[in-house]
This record gives structure tokens, C-alpha cells and sequence, in this order.
């Protein structure tokens, strides 16, 4: 690890949501922030986030679906949950500097409907999530 403050981001499979998200804080603030995401479970990268952010021009090809590691966990500056189910089912956390967040985004690998819907719902919920993490290198919060 570094200096630069670490941001875990944790989702219920590690395959959409916080991929997403870790995609977008590495490549506008990997600068400022170490960035790893996890899953309570992980259920492997999804085809689609990889399409969606390729659209988008960032490559999470390389990503990997990690089980949330405890000692990562302990280390964070800021522990920041993307779906309720991780939420609710974050492992207790022993690490009193972290700052813990919820930010809910629907999950994008239940969208349902022609393959040009469920290319929307990746889309939208992909541009939610650089929306939000674009607050965060500008706000801090």
C-alpha cells in the first residue's frame, strides 16, 4: 500500500457495480486514491460492464472478482457500499478512520428486455456511478 488514501468499494458478486465504479476512480483520480473493489461472493467480471465501460473508453478488461479481503478491510480510508445487500452484509468493520458510505445503484445484471434495453440500463446505471464518483474527487464526499 501507499500514501494515498484507499477507497474499498463493495458490491454482493464484485462483477458490475463496484467494477464499474473502481474503473472510473482509477481513471480520474488514481492520482489522489489507491482503489480495490470486492464482493461478499464473487460471481466473475460481467461481459456487460466490460462492454459498457469500454464505451466509455476505460478498460476493466484486466479486473478481477475478489472476495472482500479483511485485511484490505482494515486498511481502508473509506469502505463504500454500491448495492444493499452488501450494505446490510458488510462484514463488521474494526477500523475506526474509515469512513463507511452507501451509495444504492440498481443492479444493472437484472436489467430484463431486448438486448438494446439492457444495454441502456448498463449505460445509465454506468453513468450514475461516474456521476457520483465525480462528486466524490470534487467534494470529498
Amino acid at each position: 500500500m501507499n500514501n494515498k488514501p484507499l477507497v474499498y468499494f463493495l458490491c454482493t458478486g464484485n462483477s458490475c457495480r463496484s467494477q464499474i465504479a473502481d474503473g472510473f476512480l482509477k481513471a480520474l483520480g488514481s492520482d489522489k486514491y489507491e482503489v480495490r473493489s470486492a464482493g461478499l461472493e464473487a460471481h466473475g467480471l460481467n461481459p456487460r460492464a466490460v462492454q459498457t465501460m469500454k464505451e466509455a473508453g476505460i478498460d476493466i478488461s484486466s479486473h478481477t472478482s475478489d472476495v472482500i479481503d479483511q485485511e484490505i478491510l482494515k486498511q481502508a480510508d473509506y469502505i463504500i457500499t454500491l448495492c444493499g445487500h452488501a450494505n446490510d452484509n458488510c462484514p463488521v468493520v474494526r477500523n475506526d478512520k474509515a469512513e463507511r458510505w452507501h451509495w444504492g445503484f440498481d443492479d444493472p445484471a437484472k436489467a430484463t428486455g431486448t438486448e438494446e434495453e439492457i444495454t441502456a440500463t448498463f449505460a445509465e446505471v454506468r453513468d450514475s456511478i461516474k456521476a457520483r464518483i465525480e462528486r466524490f474527487l470534487k467534494d470529498g464526499k
